[in-house]
């Protein structure tokens, strides 16, 4: 039995805010038929967006629709509101929401919570580099990912239907800036998909793009080790892919990619995956951070000297008490979903007045998909590359994709992709969907050239 009757208020549909929903409402079923708990989610977007996926749905082996889970289906016992907060006065226990009734009329709503669960994620970490923010891709949502797949049949289109040779290797030049998951993956997918839609057109041959990933440090995937990444640099530059360490985007402006190393590449297609930053709402709170933005979080992910807050995932300092004293875990799926459980199991304790668990768990390694049939994986300190850490990398991931309808849509379209040829057709149309009705109501259709009267 919970002590007295709690509003939870979790900020965020992501890894952190749809586990830790999840275990609140499995842990609190009783109270929550009884009424003695109420959940509110507040999250942008109706869905939480399985990211590790993100690269195979640009590339065409995965349908859009099962990279994402969506939120009402999965957390039936809550709340779910489609809005953004944009402050939180912890304070008066307040939250301010921008919500979709809300947002064409200027105004907000304030949310009253008992417990916060301050779990907003992370935003792409962007530089005031010239150009960027005209003609740079990101690479962090759905929309973004199918845009991207979109973008790159169109330059090949463009290429095939060009005489002018500017023109034509400005839109087979792709430049993808860092070198983290990220960038490599996304990279290893879209050329994969690249070559392989060459080959469905009369002019346009694999050796005619050139694909070109930009690092500013001097090596790409830390994660999988020095190795691994010595590896990875390899097997790309044997794909014809120029790997560039200890090197800057200094601009991309009149889309002439300029990098720090004197080099110019006229392109059409910049894609910036250089890391990520604190998600802004932290700046627009009274609770404490660190300074690099992130909540000061506990072991037990409850903010720290705050009573009643609670925060984990990429907005969250949390300490890793497996790595000894100043450690923090790092901005991961990996650590946040884990921490998830733990926080959704305190949050539970706190309510019934029990103590607290600490999360702890040492890092188990990781894996990266570089296209079709190759990647490379460190785990429990082992390496593998090649086929066996590719197909490691889609098991490890069928396991952690929420909900067995997912698994199973994936498998399944995983299994067809082995069977048939993959798809090549650009849909960029969806990007706006209303525009050829838009010209053929005003008469400009064109078709037509005659127009209508």
């Amino acid at each position: 039995m919970v002590k007295e009757r709690a509003r939870i208020l979790v900020v965020g549909g992501g890894y952190v805010g749809m586990y830790t929903a999840l275990r609140l409402q499995r842990k609190l079923k009783a109270e929550l038929r009884r009424g003695e708990i109420e959940i509110t989610v507040v999250t942008p977007d109706p869905y939480m967006t399985y990211q590790p996926f993100l690269p195979e749905a640009a590339a065409g082996s995965i349908s859009p629709r099962h990279v994402v889970v969506p939120l009402r289906r999965v957390l039936d016992q809550c709340h779910v509101v489609v809005g953004e907060a944009t402050a939180v006065d912890h304070a008066a226990r307040t939250a301010t929401v921008t919500t979709l009734a809300t947002a064409d009329a200027g105004r907000t709503e304030l949310f009253g919570y008992d417990e916060l669960v301050l779990a907003p994620g992370s935003v792409a970490r962007t530089l005031p580099i010239p150009g960027l923010a005209e003609y740079g891709i990101g690479f962090k949502t759905v929309e973004e990912a199918i845009g991207l797949r979109n973008h790159v049949i169109e330059q090949m289109d463009i290429a095939s239907s060009t005489r002018d040779p500017a023109i034509r290797d400005a839109a087979l030049t792709f430049v993808f800036v860092g070198g983290g998951y990220a960038g490599v993956e996304a990279l290893g997918e879209l050329e994969d998909m690249a070559r392989y839609a060459a080959r469905y057109y009369h002019n346009v041959r694999a050796e005619d793009m050139r694909w070109i990933l930009v690092e500013a440090s001097d090596r790409i995937l830390p994660e999988v080790g020095a190795d691994m990444g010595r590896y990875t640099v390899t097997q790309l530059r044997r794909r014809n892919i120029q790997v560039l360490l200890g090197t800057r985007l200094e601009s991309c402006a009149d889309r002439v990619a300029v990098l720090s190393d004197g080099q110019r590449f006229p392109t059409r297609t910049v894609v910036w995956t250089a890391g990520v930053r604190p998600h802004p709402l932290l700046a627009a709170t009274d609770l404490p951070l660190t300074d690099r933005g992130r909540l000061r979080c506990t072991a037990q992910l409850t903010v720290e000297g705050t009573a009643h807050a609670w925060g984990a995932g990429d907005a969250a300092a949390v300490p890793d008490v497996t790595a000894g004293p100043g450690a923090l875990t790092a901005p991961n799926a990996q650590h946040a979903v884990r921490q998830a459980r733990v926080l959704g199991d305190n949050l539970v304790h706190t309510l019934r007045g029990e103590p607290l668990d600490t999360y702890e768990h040492a890092y188990a390694g990781s894996v990266a998909s570089l296209g079709l049939h190759k990647g490379v994986a460190q785990v429990y300190g082992r390496r593998l590359k090649g086929y066996p850490a590719w197909f490691m990398h889609r098991v490890y991931h069928l396991s952690r994709v929420p909900t067995v309808n997912r698994k199973a849509r994936v498998l399944a379209e995983w299994i067809l992709a082995g069977l048939f040829k993959r798809e090549i057709v650009s849909l960029g149309s969806l990007e706006h969907p209303r525009a050829e009705f838009e010209l053929a109501a005003r008469g400009k259709h064109p078709h037509d050239p005659k127009g209508s009267s």
